[in-house]
């Protein structure tokens, strides 16, 4: 049965084209009303995509601001009303190698990417705890889950938005708030001239928004990071293995069994994913304690 949003309303940010557009485009067609979002520069955009919205037979209004400006994003929300579905999609790219990157082109990127979901999620979380219902997407990546050389600011800021997701999840759990984190993989501009056309083609940003569909629905899951590309879709984990104990070793003989036995302590047969940053603490008690 296919997914269904009727009723409901969602704000996608950065949505003036990429993944933010087919994100727009298929939570419309779910049935879902829809704030197309960008920055002013760009309301051109947004307007465009709000209309390719309607003529589809869909509904949906554009709204410019940057999801930096607190003032900006408030008005946004207030003129949706009851925001059911956020999906922190805006982002920018500065990249370059740490050694020749700026203090402030590592702050500009954490300022979008992450601050820009804080202001986002926080604008509209009172009224889903209120109403007991919202969907919230943060967007990921692998430069934040795995790295990738030139993108320190990048991948700082797309992993902190899941440490960001993994509490939110656990406050809004009672309120039937469900945060999920999407890390996508699609053509930009900086891959046109290193893939072959055909690996370009798979790499089409509707591929993507299936996933990001599965996460804000009715029986969207809870703390979850979708990997989605390419007409394929995978869970990225953060893990915890089950380790060694180090009881009664002296401080420099337990730092050299520690490297003796890493293969023992990253074992991933044993790993488990935590329900919450407690259990690290109670699996390492119960290794002291003989358990």
């Amino acid at each position: 049965m296919a997914i269904s949003l009727a009723g409901r309303t969602a704000i996608v940010t950065g949505a003036g084209g990429g993944l933010g557009r087919t994100h727009a485009l298929l939570l419309a067609r779910a049935g879902a009303t829809v704030v197309v979002n960008d920055i002013p520069q760009n309301i051109a955009n947004a307007q465009s995509v709000m209309e390719e919205i309607k003529a589809a037979g869909g509904q949906a209004t554009a709204f410019g601001a940057s999801v930096t400006d607190e003032e900006a994003v408030a008005d946004m929300v207030a003129e949706a009303g009851a925001v059911d579905i956020l999906v922190n999609n805006a982002g920018i790219l500065r990249d370059k190698s740490f050694a020749k990157m700026s203090l402030d082109e590592f702050r500009l990127v954490m300022d979008v990417h992450l601050m820009g979901s804080v202001i986002c999620t926080k604008a509209v979380w009172d009224g889903m705890r209120e109403r007991n219902y919202g969907r919230i997407v943060m967007t990921t990546s692998s430069s934040g889950l795995y790295g990738n050389f030139g993108q320190s600011n990048y991948g700082a800021a797309k992993m902190a938005l899941v440490g960001f997701m993994q509490t939110l999840s656990i406050e809004g759990a009672k309120n039937n708030i469900r945060v999920n984190c999407l890390a996508p993989t699609a053509r930009t501009a900086m891959t046109e001239n290193l893939l072959p056309p055909q690996a370009l083609e798979l790499l089409g940003p509707e591929y993507v928004s299936p996933a990001l569909l599965a996460l804000v629905a009715e029986d969207a899951p809870n703390r979850t990071i979708l990997a989605a590309g390419a007409q394929g879709v995978e869970a990225a984990q953060v893990t915890l293995t089950r380790g060694i104990s180090i009881k009664g070793l002296d401080d420099l003989e337990a730092g050299s069994v520690i490297l003796e036995k890493l293969g023992e302590i990253g074992d991933l047969k044993t790993a488990t994913v935590p329900a919450s940053g407690l259990e690290q603490g109670q699996v390492e008690l119960g290794k002291a304690l003989g358990g």
